[in-house]
């Protein structure tokens, strides 16, 4: 059941609730309508003036309307219905009027713009494979290819190298395959792939008959098997101590026959091989051949002119090669490429049988007095070219 509660009526002389301060002056009289009027034209008259002076003046202001345009306000300007229909109209704004020229301007040529970049400009990073197009990049090459170029590494050992990070293009840490590069950007290793690489051997072998120079085939057995402690060359002054990695990847830098015999070089390092064994290797070799007759007269001077320069193998004309007479039975041979059999078909040409072939010299590097089937390790001092 819900109670009332009626309020005491106020006792005189009793303090009742406390009320809130009349203002000073008492209530605030209303203005009138045209009190209020009268203040709004003179708060318009007191705004400053348009910016623009094609603004459409203000309608007249009723009571109840602030700061909205009457349908006439423009001459020819739709009424209220009229408009409704353009509602999804753009609004075309007047065309911006030409800017004026200041003083200070006055009299001083026009500004001209920038010239144009260049169509190719030179990347400060590697190219990457995906951009490399040859119609946007100029003259780029392969990074692994460069540097094989530049003699800094084998394209295999650059590969490698690449994924590891161990490779910078204009101080640049380069991590990506394929990668492509321009002619005259500086290539730099890291001291780790310096490390390693200075770990790599290079070893010198001389070959006896019956050893073949690479893969075993029909039975014979490559010659890097003879690679080991018990025979490596007691004299050997590379101060290189044999460790079983030195066999690792160990591969040969050229041939020999089967029938041949003397210098050859087995390496790890891709330098090497491709110094000795590239397309562009200009490295001299020198062999002693011992030659007989094939039909029991001697060599005539115009065949001995043809091995110097005039034969061709496989319809391809030899290059400039040195051969000269050591013995009544014994040739020199001084060449700058390695054909297959290229020594054995050159004598048949001119009629002269092989009986003997020995390789005694690559580059600076000769086979001296290592006896067949020993090795030793090339020294640090020692260089190909």
């Amino acid at each position: 059941m819900a109670t009332l509660k009626l309020k005491k009526p106020a006792v005189p002389g009793q303090a009742g609730p406390a009320r809130k301060p009349v203002r000073a002056g008492g209530p605030q009289p209303r203005p009138t309508l045209a009190q209020a009027e009268a203040e709004r034209h003179r708060r318009d008259a007191a705004r400053p003036p348009a910016r623009r002076d094609d603004r459409p003046p203000f309608a007249e202001r009723g009571p109840g309307r602030r700061d909205e345009r009457a349908p006439s306000a423009r001459p020819g300007a739709p009424g209220r219905d009229e408009r409704s229909a353009f509602t999804n109209r753009a609004p075309q704004r007047p065309p911006a009027a030409p800017a004026r020229e200041s003083r200070r301007d006055a009299g001083r040529p026009p500004p001209q713009r920038p010239p144009p970049r260049s169509e190719h400009p030179r990347p400060t990073q590697p190219v990457r494979a995906a951009e490399a197009d040859g119609a946007s990049q100029p003259a780029t090459m392969r990074l692994s290819k460069r540097m094989s170029e530049l003699g800094i590494a084998s394209r295999r050992e650059a590969d490698e190298w690449i994924p590891k990070g161990w490779v910078r293009v204009d101080g640049r840490v380069v991590s990506e395959l394929g990668s492509r590069v321009l002619p005259e950007q500086q290539i730099t290793i890291d001291a780790k792939a310096r490390f390693q690489q200075a770990q790599r051997v290079t070893v010198l072998l001389n070959k006896p008959i019956g050893w073949v120079s690479g893969q075993a085939e029909d039975g014979y057995e490559p010659a890097v098997v003879l690679v080991k402690p018990q025979t490596q060359w007691r004299e050997d002054r590379s101060g290189i101590r044999f460790l079983p990695e030195h066999l690792r990847n160990l591969a040969p830098a050229g041939r020999l026959d089967i029938d041949s015999t003397g210098l050859l070089v087995l390496t790890q390092d891709g330098r090497v091989a491709r110094e000795l064994i590239g397309e562009d290797s200009e490295v001299e070799k020198e062999y002693l051949v011992r030659v007989e007759p094939a039909v029991g007269e001697p060599l005539p001077a115009t065949s001995l002119a043809l091995l110097n320069h005039g034969l061709e193998l496989d319809g391809e004309a030899l290059k400039p090669a040195l051969v000269e007479w050591v013995n009544d039975d014994q040739l020199r041979f001084v060449l700058r490429e390695g054909k297959k059999r290229q020594i054995r078909r050159m004598c048949e040409a001119v009629g002269l049988k092989v009986t003997g072939l020995k390789r005694v010299r690559i580059g600076k590097v000769v086979l001296g007095d290592l006896p067949p089937g020993q090795w030793r390790y090339l020294r640090l001092d020692e260089r190909f070219s």
